[in-house]
């Protein structure tokens, strides 16, 4: 099967394996992916020192045209913070579209964690550059999602990558009332006022099933809170809303581990022996299944949070194996994408970052680890903004064990939305991308779905066939960008 250029690595003990496990989207505790217990890892050291950051609630603190990623002639980008509290800066990097700006969508991007740093997405997967396979440098990105549309990568929560100050977002609704307030920040400024009344789109990815919902559904209830006087504010003209990789719904999604271990396009995960192991811990007495329905049934924050810490320990990460669990056609750890740390490191002053980079933020995380964020039910809020008649797509790489399509396609399935019986009437069709078939989808209103070939936990950085990295992403995003369904090409 055609795919990247790949290096395949000897099998690791235990420890390599959580070690190189730490750089991907979900942190790794104690062996464990998505594990709960405090973490003692500490910051990665970096040649930019902390600093003193000078923040101003309602402030923006922007470097324009760096000349760092975007080498695109003419194309206006712009670095920086906004301060959504006196203690509290996050970190955006804005690419203005190299077609059109003026009247093009503004696209936001998250990554996710909870913790990770969005510029993975933007040098990993879908910016104006990527970073090199020999991680020297970055390249051009011809399929970069800012070629029609104002591009906009934010690191949060606070702490997160290059954002600094107070680290106490520990749930997903804390996190979106700060971008709401980003957001209101970043649109009164001068700079980008023009963009408040264009098209919106939320983009994300991992956790993101957890962040796209809840940002968006918290977006439509504040509009709705300007139209009726109660809040006073610049209404967001929501449109889109994409889902990459995603946990979203776990009640639905955690039997996708169990499917995907012992049956996906590429080779059995783990034993027989481990596979019905976790299958107990799912149904057995007080297992993984009714834990998630506890913490669903207005659980506290302990058993939302045990419910994780049971289900990460005995069904996620053992069935992972020894595979690759972000890219399951190599054995772990996969060096692609290529690490960008080292990088982004030697141009941080260039684009006027104020703290040290981090892959992850550890705090950040064990504070929704406490909560059990991890495993309240996002579907809410999707099939809400479904209903709100935002065009909504959720896609997923199919060599993707982390979050994997067995357990996504159940979550969808299960998606209570006015478009649901149309959905369940469909069966999954074939996704051609110029003249290439790369994946399956299907259409149901203003939802889509698409599994792609090939692709890993990061979609935008894969290839299929003889289409280039990043082309099929680049026409999903494209598609759904222009207010239309998934359609092949």
């Amino acid at each position: 099967m055609p795919s990247p250029l790949r290096v395949l690595l000897p099998l690791l003990s235990v420890a390599a394996l959580v070690s190189a496990a730490s750089q991907g989207q979900v942190p790794v505790v104690n062996g464990v992916y998505g594990g709960v217990t405090n973490s003692t890892t500490s910051p990665r050291p970096s040649a930019l020192a902390k600093v003193e950051a000078k923040a101003k609630a309602g402030s923006v603190r922007i470097t324009e045209n760096s000349g760092v990623c975007e080498t695109t002639e003419g194309v206006y980008t712009a670095s920086g913070y906004v301060d959504v509290a006196d203690d509290k800066s996050i970190w955006f990097w804005y690419f203005a579209a190299r077609n059109e700006p003026d009247t093009a969508p503004l696209a936001l991007w998250f990554n996710g964690g909870p913790g990770s740093s969005s510029m993975i997405g933007l040098f990993q997967e879908l910016g104006p550059c990527r970073i090199k396979n020999d991680s020297s440098d970055v390249e051009l990105n011809p399929w970069s999602w800012n070629t029609n549309a104002n591009l906009l990568f934010i690191d949060q929560p606070v702490g997160v990558g290059f954002s600094h100050g107070t680290t106490e977002v520990g749930t997903s609704q804390e996190a979106a009332a700060d971008i709401w307030t980003f957001m209101q920040t970043f649109l009164r400024n001068e700079t980008f006022s023009e963009l408040a009344n264009r098209s919106l789109a939320i983009w994300t990815e991992s956790y993101g099933g957890h962040y796209g919902p809840t940002f968006a559904a918290h977006f439509l209830d504040q509009n709705d809170a300007i139209a009726n006087g109660t809040v006073e504010g610049i209404p967001l003209n929501l449109q889109v809303l994409g889902v990459g990789d995603g946990l979203t719904e776990p009640l639905s999604q955690y039997p996708g581990y169990i499917e995907y271990a012992a049956s996906n396009p590429y080779h059995q995960l783990v034993d027989n022996a481990t596979i019905a192991a976790a299958k107990e811990s799912w149904s057995e007495s007080g297992g993984c299944k009714s834990q998630i329905e506890a913490c669903y049934d207005n659980g506290s924050d302990d058993v939302c949070s045990s419910a994780q810490d049971f289900c990460n320990n005995n069904i996620l990460s053992p069935l992972g194996g020894n595979w690759d669990v972000y890219y399951v056609r190599t054995e772990n750890p996969d060096p692609y994408p290529a690490d960008f740390t080292t990088y982004i490191d030697s141009v941080a002053r260039t684009i006027g970052a104020e703290s040290t980079w981090q892959f992850t933020n550890y705090d950040v995380y064990s504070n929704f680890a406490a909560t059990g964020d991890w495993m309240r039910n996002s579907g809410i809020d999707l099939a809400k903004v479904v209903n709100a008649g935002v065009r909504t797509l959720v896609y997923c790489g199919d060599a993707d064990y982390i979050l994997n399509y067995p357990g996504i396609e159940a979550m969808l399935d299960n998606l209570g939305t006015k478009f649901s019986d149309d959905w369940a009437s469909q069966e999954l069709s074939p996704y051609v991308v110029n003249g290439e078939e790369t994946g399956l989808y299907k259409n149901a209103g203003t939802l889509s779905y698409l599994r792609v070939y090939g692709a890993g936990h990061e979609v935008p950085a894969y290839t299929w066939g003889d289409l280039e990295v990043g082309e099929a992403a680049f026409q999903m995003f494209t598609q759904i960008m222009s207010d239309a369904s998934l359609s092949s090409t």
